[in-house]
C-alpha cells in the first residue's frame, strides 16, 4: 500500500505550519474514520495547539462512502497505515504531540519510536510484539475477525452486537446504537492478525521500538472496563515502554470500555 498524503491531509499540515501554535496528531484505529477525533480537535485547538488528524491510506471521506464501498479498507496493514502517518508528521515544521486510539495507539508507539513525536499518547492500544497477555474478552472481542482465516484479505463489518461488546459495554443501549450508527465503518482484517502473530513473527509490523532514547515521554492510557483492549495489555505495554530512558506513565480509567474516546465521558 503506497502512502498518498490527500489535498486535506496536506492543507491540514500547511495550516499548522503557518499558525505557530504547537502541533497535535491524532490517530484513529480499525471501525473509525479520522472524523471521530473532531471533537478532540476543537477541544485542543481551544486550548492553544492546531489539530491534525489524518486517515488512513485511502479512507473514504465519510460514513456513508465507507458503508457503500466495504472493500476499500481491505489489505491495510500496521506499516503501511504508520508510513503514512508518518509523511504527514515529517511535513509538519515542528515535532507534535502524536495521540492514538486502540490501533492508532500501536501506531503512535511504533511513531515514537521513530523519533519524531515531542510526546505520545497511547489509549486503549492494540498489542505489539513483546505484549504477551490475550485476555479472554480480547479473544473474544477479535472473534468476528480472527475466526476466519480469509479476513486477513477481506474488509470486516461489525454487528451491532459485537460492536456493543467490544466498544459500548459501560454505555446503555440508546448511546451504543447511536455511536454504531455515527462512527462505525468497516475495517481490514489484517491488522488483527498481525498483532495476534506479532510474538510469533520476528519480522512482524506490529512491533515498536521502546528503547530508543529519541522516543520521547509517553502515556499510556486503559479504560478499565475495555473488552477489545483491556488494561492487562496496558500494563504489558507499559512494562515494556518503562525500559526507555523517557518519562513513561499508566493511568487507568474507571468504567469505561473502547469507545471512551468518541463517546459521552
Amino acid at each position: 500500500m503506497r502512502s498518498v498524503v490527500t489535498e486535506r491531509e496536506t492543507a491540514a499540515v500547511e495550516r499548522a505550519n503557518d499558525s505557530g501554535r504547537p502541533p497535535v496528531v491524532f490517530v484513529h484505529g480499525l471501525w473509525l474514520l479520522a472524523s471521530s477525533w473532531q471533537r478532540w480537535c476543537e477541544l485542543y485547538e481551544r486550548n492553544g495547539f492546531v489539530a491534525v488528524a489524518p486517515g488512513w491510506p485511502d479512507d473514504p471521506a465519510t460514513v456513508e462512502e465507507a458503508l457503500a464501498d466495504p472493500e476499500v479498507f481491505a489489505h491495510k496493514m500496521v506499516q503501511g497505515v504508520t508510513d503514512h502517518f508518518l509523511d504527514c508528521i515529517r511535513a509538519l515544521e515542528r515535532p507534535p504531540v502524536v495521540i492514538g486510539h486502540s490501533f492508532g495507539g500501536l501506531i503512535a508507539q511504533k511513531i515514537a519510536g521513530e523519533g519524531v513525536a515531542a510526546a505520545t499518547v497511547s489509549i486503549d492500544g492494540a498489542p505489539f510484539r513483546g505484549v504477551l497477555p490475550l485476555p479472554p474478552e480480547s479473544l473474544k472481542s477479535a472473534r468476528p475477525v480472527l475466526g476466519d482465516l480469509g479476513n486477513r484479505k477481506r474488509a470486516v463489518t461489525l454487528t451491532f452486537e459485537q460492536f456493543r461488546f467490544g466498544w459500548a459495554n459501560h454505555l446503555d443501549e440508546a448511546e451504543a446504537r447511536e455511536l454504531y450508527e455515527t462512527y462505525h465503518v468497516p475495517a481490514s482484517g489484517a491488522p488483527l492478525f498481525q498483532a495476534a502473530t506479532a510474538n510469533l513473527n520476528p519480522f512482524t509490523e506490529a512491533k515498536a521500538d521502546y528503547r530508543t532514547p529519541a522516543r520521547g515521554p509517553l502515556l499510556i492510557i486503559a479504560g478499565v472496563g475495555d473488552n477489545t483492549a483491556p488494561p492487562a495489555i496496558q500494563k504489558a505495554a507499559f512494562a515494556r515502554q518503562a525500559k526507555n530512558p523517557g518519562v513513561t506513565e499508566y493511568v487507568e480509567i474507571p468504567d469505561r470500555g473502547h469507545s471512551l474516546v468518541i463517546d459521552h465521558g
